[in-house]
């Protein structure tokens, strides 16, 4: 097959697994599908492959706008999703972030095996359950206030060490270190602190979790050694974001821009493309606002984390160093990050793939349901990691496993440095709660030794494993691209939502 026509979109076949809408109309650039035929069929049936045309819209997009092969329709822009766009002469789009800033996984690996955990299964699900607050509305970990966080907005991950919830490898074990220096809590509006005040440790609802998994495959020894990954080990697997505060800062800047920048919104085809020009006062400001959020939601998974360790602790009657439970890596996969990519040099087509010129230029990339996937050796990877490449985690269904994955290669040339962040919806909530009863779902999975808690069976129903995409087959394919080799593959063992 040569080419793939979907509706009014027609892809042309580059070479396996990569295809392309040829730029054309008002686009800026072609678009870029990365996927297997089986992933592309569903990722064709909803408005992924137009929000994807359309993102190519947005000024100072450069070489392609790109769909992981998890993609799937979203806000205006497709969750999956990534797009480089100067940040000189471009512009800075909410809606190509999300709500849910900074919504992103961390592992923690133990030295526990499936052996110290068989039988203690449901007494932990409990304990977790009871322990981290999720589901909608309030609750967290700690109940705070404005001034605690508007601390948290400007310092992340450092006001967790100083307040006795984090470690110096904490830190060292996170994007960033788990601070976005940029961030400027002034930028963030009280409702969103009001939103947030309540909210600091907390799971949330719809796809967020916690998940306490085993490791069942090892594929790349000498990765997984340097992850502290081997087979039967249990890990932790922690999904969750900004809660309502990143949700407040999306909406109000969404609105502030559809005001004072309407001349640009009318050029784009959608209006949930909302952008402020680059150097714009309402662009410095929101990048300022969301890097807020981004601390926000680090601080989010590290207390957590804490409350998780404070679990394992009183069910197995050890100390949480004891069991070896290290943050193994903590990634975001909602995110604009400035960062320098070898694109095409100005004044040539960005379409041209044969183009020579290549130039450095530094871009807000946009991931928005898409993983960082910096390779071995690049300056960003945290230490520990550099010889290897950027730890990247993939969670898959509750029934159907997850992967730890390493930053591969062509990662940087294919997708600015990123690769999928996890299966991929093909059910809407709406459709899964009329296919599936909770109770069913729950009690099927523990035919198979899961235990899962949560809030309702609604919520079970629709985040139940027939909803995703194969997760197997998203990373086959990120791994024959070499955007994201296999290191480890993951079960799980219980699993908590809101």
């Amino acid at each position: 097959m040569t080419t793939y026509t979907a509706g009014d979109v027609t892809l042309e076949r580059i070479r396996e697994y990569v295809w392309e809408i040829p730029r054309e109309g008002e686009m800026g650039t072609p678009a870029r599908v990365l996927a297997s035929e089986e992933l592309l069929d569903q990722i064709a049936e909803d408005k992924t492959l137009q929000q994807l045309r359309n993102a190519t819209q947005l000024p100072g997009v450069t070489k392609y706008a790109v769909c992981m092969p998890d993609g799937h329709q979203g806000y205006g822009f497709p969750v999956g999703g990534v797009a480089g766009i100067d940040a000189e002469n471009g512009c800075i789009s909410p809606g190509a972030v999300g709500y849910d800033i900074n919504c992103g996984v961390r592992m923690m690996r133990t030295d526990l095996t499936m052996d110290d955990v068989r039988g203690h299964e449901e007494e932990l699900v409990d304990a977790l359950f009871d322990a981290i607050p999720s589901g909608l509305g309030g609750g967290g970990v700690v109940e705070t206030d404005v001034d605690t966080v508007e601390e948290v907005l400007d310092r992340g991950m450092s006001w967790a060490l100083e307040n006795g919830y984090a470690t110096d490898a904490d830190l060292a074990h996170c994007e960033d270190e788990g601070v976005r220096e940029e961030s400027d809590p002034a930028a963030v509006s009280e409702k969103a602190k009001n939103r947030g005040k309540g909210q600091l440790g907390s799971l949330g609802s719809g796809n967020h979790f916690l998940e306490v998994q085993r490791v069942t495959d090892v594929f790349r020894e000498e990765v997984a050694d340097a992850y502290g990954l081997s087979e039967g080990q249990i890990v932790v697997l922690i999904h969750c974001g900004s809660r309502g505060l990143g949700h407040q800062v999306c909406t109000d800047y969404l609105r502030k821009i559809e005001k004072e920048h309407a001349d640009l919104l009318s050029k784009l085809p959608d209006r949930e493309l909302a952008a402020a020009p680059a150097g714009s006062r309402l662009a410095e400001e929101y990048y300022a606002a969301m890097g807020a959020a981004i601390n926000f939601a680090w601080v989010n998974r590290q207390l957590v984390m804490h409350r998780t360790r404070e679990v394992f602790e009183e069910v197995f009657d050890r100390s949480w160093r004891a069991m070896g439970m290290e943050l193994l890596y903590d990634v975001a996969h909602n995110i604009a990050k400035k960062e320098v990519h070898t694109v095409g040099a100005k004044g040539r087509s960005e379409g041209d793939r044969d183009a020579v010129d290549r130039e450095e230029r530094e871009l807000f990339v946009h991931r928005k349901g898409a993983t960082r996937a910096f390779p071995a050796g690049h300056p960003e990877v945290p230490g520990a990691y550099l010889d290897v490449g950027q730890p990247v985690i993939i969670p898959g269904s509750m029934g159907t496993g997850s992967y730890v994955l390493r930053g591969g290669e062509a990662s940087m040339e294919l997708g600015f440095g990123s690769t999928a962040h996890g299966a991929g919806r093909v059910m809407s909530r709406t459709q899964a709660k009329r296919d599936y009863r909770g109770e069913d779902v729950k009690d099927e999975l523990e035919r198979e030794r899961i235990f899962v808690k949560a809030r309702s069976g609604a919520t079970v129903a629709e985040e139940a494993p027939g909803v995703y995409k194969d997760v197997d087959e998203v990373v086959r394919v990120s791994d024959a691209l070499g955007i994201g080799d296999t290191v480890a593959r993951t079960f799980p063992v219980c699993n908590i939502k809101g």
